[in-house]
């Protein structure tokens, strides 16, 4: 059994196909994983680091060829999907550059004894992955997870699933399944996956979760978030400032979990914000085929998604909303394509605002006081991303100190602020765990110790039975 996969901007043309793997299939993988995993682990992290950057060294001569695909299957254009690979590979090459730093061992020995510590892989890391951001999320997992020793099992969304099974044959250890619900619980209920990395929705991750905890397996969520951006009253941006913000909501047609979800801004300057916005979107919004290399905004990933845009601009006009176009959609077309537009001044209950809407619309919210916005931001469920513009740094980083966010950005948002040393993940239902940055790599290992008190040393004196030992 195949499923396919459909170019979403041209839905009668058929990108490419996978295999399904069965359920009852999946403990085969995991034992040949479980398999690889004794002998990639007992291999020195030079040896690991060594085959990683001969990894990252085969992807980037093939960013152009893997990004035509890319761009096929998910409907992003294809610049950003060179940006996209080019970025994993700048990660994979960190990750060997830092790893040493994280995964080394240690030893303390003096009077009271000696403790060595080692950082030890887990075994068999089950990654799963969505579709929106397919090459970038895999390797967050699998370049850490791989370094650490551990070996990975990936299951990538099947709206997407192409690009990224060709990019993990560049890399060792890893192996790569494909299906469904019913193919991800046999995955995460393995009892030889001994850590399970997601990135995806809240509904799939309390799921996957209850999986993981009946087996006691440890796990990472990234689950998405719905991101305020707060704009103080002495904020300031050039144009090309507007360009990056429109970018920061609109990139991907909005299908970013770290986009730009909800705009508040003062009342007073609603209007000269709007003007500056919407000439900005002019500039740089052109909705079209993803493989146009003057295309910024491609259509969004199914049909169900297009029907999802109309859902909550029609909740949004009927609670008060009025529309505000940024660019039309090309005429003729019979892809997934939803027109980009802002939405002025829903109540904050329409659905617009207090759902992620994971698509080209923005909710321009007006507030009078920073008390005030910094309590409708906060009131969410998620808290993955935010961000703060003003002119003056230290006043937006005081503000962001009370965002419940797990990633706060000052004067930008999005992709322009993510960095590879600054570790990314959320709060609240957004998930737990970390990627990016050293805590990135903490995730796949846990601390083994050797402990030996130097009381009981050849000479020593020893404790009293029933003694505790010194602080």
């Amino acid at each position: 059994m195949t499923v396919s996969r459909e170019n979403p901007a041209r839905p009668s043309e058929i990108v490419g196909s996978v295999p399904v793997t069965a359920p009852e299939a999946v403990d085969a993988v995991v034992q040949d994983a479980h398999r690889e995993f004794r002998s990639w682990s007992a291999r020195t992290l030079e040896h690991r680091l060594t085959a990683l950057a001969l990894a990252a060294d085969r992807l980037g001569a093939r960013v152009a060829e893997f990004a035509v695909l890319l761009a096929r299957e998910s409907g992003k254009p294809v610049a950003d999907c060179r940006g996209e690979i080019g970025f994993a590979v700048a990660y994979l090459r960190w990750v060997c550059a830092n790893a040493p730093a994280v995964l080394g061992k240690s030893t303390l020995d003096d009077a009271q004894g000696r403790i060595a510590t080692t950082p030890a892989p887990f075994g068999v890391v089950a990654a799963i992955t969505p579709w929106n951001a397919p090459i970038i999320l895999a390797l967050l997992k699998l370049g850490p997870a791989l370094a650490a020793g551990n070996t990975v099992v990936l299951k990538p969304s099947p709206l997407a699933p192409l690009t990224i099974t060709a990019v993990a044959a560049l890399l060792p250890g890893t192996r790569v399944i494909h299906g469904g619900p019913d193919t991800v619980q046999a995955l995460v209920a393995h009892p030889l996956i001994r850590k399970v990395a997601f990135t995806g929705g809240p509904e799939a991750g309390r799921s996957i979760a209850a999986a993981a905890g009946r087996a006691l397996t440890p796990v990472l969520l990234e689950l998405g978030g719905n991101d305020p951006a707060i704009f103080l009253d002495d904020f300031h941006l050039e144009p090309d400032g507007y360009e990056r913000l429109v970018l920061a909501s609109f990139a991907t047609a909005g299908q970013v979990c770290m986009a730009a979800k909800r705009l508040y801004l003062p009342w007073h300057r609603l209007e000269e914000f709007l003007e500056s916005y919407r000439a900005a979107a002019q500039r740089i919004l052109r909705v079209g085929d993803p493989l146009d290399e003057t295309v910024t905004m491609g259509p969004v990933v199914n049909r169900a998604a297009v029907a999802r845009m109309r859902e909550l601009l029609v909740d949004a006009w009927n609670r008060g909303g009025w529309t505000i176009p940024l660019a039309e959609i090309p005429a003729g077309t019979d892809g997934y394509f939803a027109a980009p537009a802002l939405v002025l001044d829903p109540p904050d209950d329409a659905k617009v605002v207090c759902q992620e809407q994971f698509g080209p619309l923005l909710p321009i919210l007006t507030y009078d006081t920073e008390a005030e916005a910094l309590a409708r931001a906060n009131d969410s469920d998620l808290g993955l991303a935010a961000s703060v513009w003003s002119a003056d740094e230290d006043r937006a980083c005081a503000f962001a100190t009370h965002l419940e966010a797990g990633f706060t950005f000052v004067n930008t948002h999005n992709r322009t602020g993510m960095s590879l040393r600054a570790p990314f993940g959320g709060t609240k239902n957004s998930g737990f765990g970390r990627e990016y940055g050293l805590e990135g790599l903490r995730e796949y290992v846990q601390t083994t110790v050797i402990h030996a008190p130097a009381a009981f040393r050849a000479g020593g004196a020893g404790l009293p039975a029933r003694a505790y030992p010194p602080a």
